[in-house]
C-alpha cells in the first residue's frame, strides 16, 4: 500500500509520467476531475496534507506546457478546486472542532499540525488563509482553525478566494513557462525538492523562531 502511493506520488510530480497517466487511465475529463481532487483533498480534508499540492501545480503546468492541458481550463478547474476544498476544511472546523482537538494522534493526524498552525493563525490573522496556499501542512489545517475561532464567514470567503487564485495561477505558470527549460527538465526532481523547500522554510523558521522564544 505504502509503495503504491509513493509510486503514485511520484506520478503526479513527474511530467512524462503524468501526461502518460492522463493519455490512459485518465483521458479527458476524467483527468482534470483527478486533479481537481487531489487539489481539494489536500485543502479540505485534514488528512490530506501528505499530497503534493505545489509540486503538482508546477507539473501540471509543465504538463500544459507541453499541450497535453489546456492551461486556461485547468487552471478554472483547480481555482474551484482549491476554494471549494478552503470552505468544506472552515465548516468542518465550525462544527466538529471541539471533537478534532481531543482526537489522539495517528500515523495521518498529530496535534502538533493543529498547534503549528493556531500559532501561524494568530500571528497573521485572516492573512493566514492566503499564506498558508504557499506552506504544505498549514495550507491543510489553516481553513479548518478559521472555522473554529468562528471567523466572520465573508471575510474568510474574501481571503480564500484571493489565495486560491494566487496560489493555483502562480504556480501553474511557473510550471508552464519554465518547465520546457532544458536545465529545468534535465534536473527536473531537484527541481520539484526545490519548491517543497522553498515552501516549507516558512514552517521550519517558525519552528526555529517558536524554539528559541522558549
Amino acid at each position: 500500500m505504502i509503495a503504491w502511493l509513493l509510486d503514485l506520488l511520484r506520478t503526479l510530480t513527474h511530467p512524462e509520467r503524468l501526461i502518460e497517466l492522463l493519455s490512459t487511465v485518465f483521458g479527458g475529463w476524467y483527468g482534470y476531475a483527478l486533479l481537481a481532487g487531489i487539489v481539494f483533498a489536500e485543502t479540505g480534508l485534514l488528512v490530506g496534507f501528505f499530497l503534493p499540492g505545489d509540486s503538482l501545480l508546477f507539473t501540471v503546468g509543465v504538463v500544459a506546457g507541453a499541450g497535453k492541458l489546456d492551461l486556461i481550463t485547468i487552471n478554472v478547474v483547480l481555482i474551484a478546486a482549491a476554494i471549494v476544498g478552503d470552505a468544506v476544511g472552515f465548516q468542518l472546523g465550525r462544527r466538529t472542532g471541539t471533537a478534532i482537538f481531543s482526537r489522539p494522534d495517528s500515523r495521518l493526524f498529530k496535534q502538533e499540525y493543529l498547534r503549528r498552525t493556531e500559532e501561524f493563525y494568530r500571528k497573521h490573522g485572516g492573512k493566514t488563509i492566503i499564506y498558508a496556499r504557499f506552506v504544505p501542512i498549514v495550507r491543510t489545517f489553516a481553513p479548518f482553525i478559521a472555522g473554529v475561532g468562528k471567523m466572520d464567514y465573508g471575510r474568510f470567503l474574501s481571503f480564500n478566494v484571493f489565495g486560491g487564485i494566487g496560489w493555483v495561477v502562480l504556480l501553474t505558470a511557473m510550471g508552464y513557462y519554465f518547465g520546457s527549460w532544458p536545465v529545468v527538465r534535465a534536473h527536473f526532481e531537484k527541481v520539484i525538492l526545490g519548491i517543497i523547500l522553498v515552501s516549507v522554510l516558512p514552517v521550519v523558521f517558525e519552528v526555529i523562531k517558536s524554539r528559541k522564544s522558549r
